[in-house]
């Protein structure tokens, strides 16, 4: 069968166009993709081409399916897989899954699998990975934002502590600690507040950073530091552009004894520094953002790091639990990732908005698949309504859920597009 995809061809070379799809043998699961939302990996993909750890040395000769945060309908199951898939099943990927070792991973490695594309078969090591995760929900933006926020996830789990006269690391954030997230109201920075305030291991102190009002005022709007307060936490919200001495001021928040959790959001050799200088006694910091310099380097502490115990960890990435408990979270209500998403689109739109992500303002763009449409912006749903009824009444579904993408407004594009 044929479908259309978005293909890597080389560095910055990406192309949308329509390929054939081999047969369904009995080793292959046939999918359809309904959506996904597109990730700074995939442009750190583009720009690097075959030099990318995951994207093929040969792929102006064998281009590959880009976009790894997806998710859909199973359609048709080969003989092999019918005792564990059937047609009609909703999934969603977890395209880190590491088969022996290996870097090879939907949405950058596979001729017939990514997530900007409207059908595809799962490869093998997915299959026998136990990748293709059940999804169990009509809503399919959420079940693209999993991977997304199973990063988040990943990230608070391998935040880890140690115990004096003891050489045991114990994993995860400390319960009722103080916990900072820096230039954090970017959309994984959002999904790390969320997880923060509604998670079961939870801190007591959560400051959050940034040098946008905007962007900061939005954050606080949707997690409220009310709402935190229900969960027994003390948020603040902190520009730390305006304040003199930031280093100073965080820990000052903190009553001067400083962090035991620091994750950094944005790869800034001065944020990074921040970050080393708000540790506490055994407090570790979490590299969270992937820069795509490869010679990137900051000072830390390193007095701090024999006397005062601190530690550096990095993850990239979450592993196939933490998915499932993204998805766990998210189906149930405990988390709501949608203010992640500022942009819909259709997959015409993929080629031109991945090669100019980091261009454009806001968080999440989130591609249906299946339909074509240009890239907007919610905030710009009301102007474009005025000449389409369609974002009329998008833009009013989504100021009815305080000016997110929703559910609600997800079936209603749906139907207008893909009749």
């Amino acid at each position: 069968m044929k479908t259309k995809a978005v293909r890597i061809h080389g560095k910055m070379d990406l192309r949308l166009e329509e390929i054939e799809l081999p047969q369904v043998g009995p080793d292959d699961v046939l999918i359809k993709i309904m959506s996904d939302s597109i990730c700074m990996s995939s442009y750190k993909a583009a720009v690097e081409g075959p030099d990318h750890k995951r994207v093929p040395d040969d792929c102006a000769e064998n281009p590959t399916i880009v976009g790894h945060e997806f998710c859909g309908i199973i359609e048709e199951v080969g003989e092999n897989w019918k005792h564990k898939y059937k047609a009609g099943d909703g999934f969603a990927i977890q395209p880190a899954h590491f088969y022996k070792g290996s870097q090879l991973a939907p949405g950058y490695s596979y001729k017939y699998c990514g997530g900007d594309a409207q059908y595809g078969l799962v490869p093998i090591e997915t299959l026998l990975t136990d990748n293709p995760l059940t999804y169990n929900s009509d809503t399919y933006f959420y079940g693209s934002l999993a991977e997304p926020i199973s990063c988040v996830i990943g990230t608070f789990h391998a935040m880890y502590h140690t115990q004096a006269g003891s050489y045991e690391h114990k994993m995860g954030i400390v319960e009722g600690g103080k916990m900072a997230l820096l230039a954090s109201v970017g959309p994984m920075g959002l999904g790390a507040i969320d997880y923060a305030i509604h998670c079961d291991r939870k801190p007591g102190l959560l400051v959050v950073t940034d040098i946008d009002d905007e962007r900061l005022e939005r954050a606080a709007s949707i997690y409220t530091v009310e709402e935190a307060k229900k969960n027994g936490i003390e948020l603040h919200y902190v520009n730390t552009a305006k304040v003199e001495d930031p280093v100073a001021y965080l820990r000052e928040l903190t009553g001067g004894t400083g962090y035991d959790d620091v994750i950094c959001f944005a790869p800034v050799k001065s944020l990074v520094e921040q970050a080393d200088g708000i540790l506490g006694f055994d407090g570790c910091l979490n590299f969270f953002a992937g820069p795509t310099n490869n010679q990137f380097k900051a000072e830390f502490n390193f007095y701090n790091v024999h006397y005062l115990y601190t530690h550096l960890v990095g993850t990239s990435g979450g592993n196939t639990d933490d998915m499932r408990e993204a998805i766990e979270m998210m189906t149930s209500g405990k988390i709501n990732p949608a203010a992640l998403v500022t942009h819909i689109g259709g997959l015409d739109c993929v080629v031109d908005t991945t090669l100019n992500l980091p261009n454009i303002r806001g968080g999440k763009k989130l591609i249906y698949t299946q339909i074509e449409m240009p890239l907007a912006a919610i905030w710009d749903f009301e102007e474009l309504g005025k000449t389409d009824p369609m974002f009329a009444k998008l833009d009013e579904i989504c100021k009815r859920h305080n000016g997110l993408w929703s559910a609600e407004a997800e079936k209603y594009l749906l139907s207008c597009k893909m009749k």
